[in-house]
């Protein structure tokens, strides 16, 4: 049986023996809207819980607007014209808008890539910025939440009469969704505090996972933390497996992002009836498997339906290998998981530390190969996973193993699925 995998940008073809095939893990068909652009500038004028934004406007002179960077495929170019339709019309001036990007601790965007998210009309007619974590000069410090996590928020948000992010709402491996306060912190704070925010107190913690909201303690660190900063009004959508939007939820930060929850719970579950011996994962392609950093996401998304000493087939194009130099230098330093987990429990957080922590985590419950073609063989195996060229040659390996009658699952969309075991919730 062929499936396509989402991998790179042109995506991944494997040949798959249907004998053992369980199921292909999709996202159930979610409708897409007919007319995207009239359901967004309705959702600005009766939003949830919240006036309608060109009531909030009117005692603003200057407003932020937050969107992701280019490793999240929100559709700026259909959400910010008409955001910036209301605040223009509302008495705005168009030099008192500043679009910050939440780059979090990621790279700084590319020319081409802002061009990409934004476009060349919006790009070229307002301010847009990134966000520069590293850059102390450029946060403000808050204070401290009940945790005590040092709270350092990037200025240009701070210092906005209006606070607007935007963003979709996804699966998220450690704080349960995306969306909503996560445009915040991290995406906008200070190195300090998002270190804080990625240490083991939280990322050790097991209701820090994927679609794991109410009791999930990052989840409310990042609430706190937004109501520290501001935030008064979001814009967030949810997509289907084709890009479309299936929803648009404006308004209240919490009261629009809960509801945005709840359908995209609805509509990216998919489950099986057991465990399965061997799972056929991805990290959603391009953008979100640039880097195997990212691609961490897709092994995580994968764990709550691989037994337990089962095998886990990550796939993932990596075009910019690893990820930033302080991941690199990590991912080379440690032999083992178990080393690389002793260590990071009994010493301060260092950069990127999270991601290989996340990856270990997958390593100490299934057989991780990674299938990539950026990543170079001297490098792969020194990510305390194995490696092979194919997809079908890693599943040959992994028949031997656990026999010809063994069970395989596939997720061609990776961490965009939320997968559980039938009867369980996350």
């Amino acid at each position: 049986m062929k499936v396509h995998l989402a991998y790179g940008k042109e995506g991944l073809d494997v040949n798959l023996p249907e004998r053992n095939l369980v199921k292909v893990m999709t996202m159930p068909a979610a409708k897409a809207l007919s007319d995207p652009d009239d359901e967004i500038a309705r959702a600005l004028q009766d939003p949830i819980a919240s006036p309608p934004l060109s009531d909030l406007v009117r005692r603003a002179k200057s407003v932020c607007v937050v969107i992701c960077d280019v490793t999240r495929p929100a559709p700026n170019k259909i959400m910010l014209p008409h955001i910036f339709r209301v605040l223009e019309e509302n008495g705005v001036s168009r030099k008192n808008i500043t679009v910050l990007v939440a780059t979090g601790l990621h790279r700084s965007s590319k020319p081409e890539e802002l061009e990409e998210m934004v476009g060349a009309d919006i790009l070229n007619s307002y301010r847009i910025v990134d966000h520069h974590a590293r850059n102390t000069e450029e946060q403000k410090y808050l204070g401290q939440t009940s945790n005590n996590t040092p709270v350092y928020i990037d200025k240009e948000y701070c210092n906005a009469d209006l606070k607007i992010t935007t963003g979709f709402i996804e699966p998220h491996l450690m704080a349960g969704f995306s969306g909503g306060r996560k445009l915040i912190a991290p995406g906008c704070a200070g190195e300090l505090t998002i270190k804080s925010l990625h240490s083991p107190f939280f990322l050790e913690n097991p209701l820090c996972k994927e679609g794991s909201i109410e009791f999930n303690p990052l989840h409310h660190e990042l609430l706190e933390i937004a109501r520290m900063a501001g935030h008064d009004f979001i814009v967030n959508v949810a997509m289907n497996e084709s890009g479309k939007l299936t929803g648009v939820f404006a308004g209240d930060p919490i009261r629009a992002h809960e509801a945005g929850i709840a359908h995209v719970r609805h509509s990216v579950r998919s489950t099986v009836l057991k465990p399965v011996d061997i799972v056929i994962t991805t990290s959603a392609g391009y953008p979100l498997d640039l880097t195997f950093y990212q691609a961490v996401k897709g092994m995580t998304a994968a764990l709550p339906i691989v037994k337990k000493g089962g095998m886990l087939i990550m796939a993932a194009e990596c075009a910019e290998g690893l990820g930033s130099d302080e991941f690199c230098a990590m991912a080379m330093r440690f032999d083992s998981a178990e080393t690389f987990l002793q260590t990071i429990l009994s010493n301060p957080v260092v950069l990127d530390q999270w991601q290989l922590e996340e990856c270990a985590k997958a390593v100490k419950k299934a057989d991780v190969v990674l299938v990539s073609s950026g990543i170079p063989a001297e490098h792969r195996d020194r990510l305390f996973v194995r490696s092979s060229d194919s997809v079908e040659s890693a599943l040959r390996q992994g028949l031997a193993k656990y026999g010809d009658d063994a069970t395989v699952a596939v997720i061609p969309k990776g961490p965009y699925t939320l997968v559980d075991v039938e009867g369980e919730a996350a």
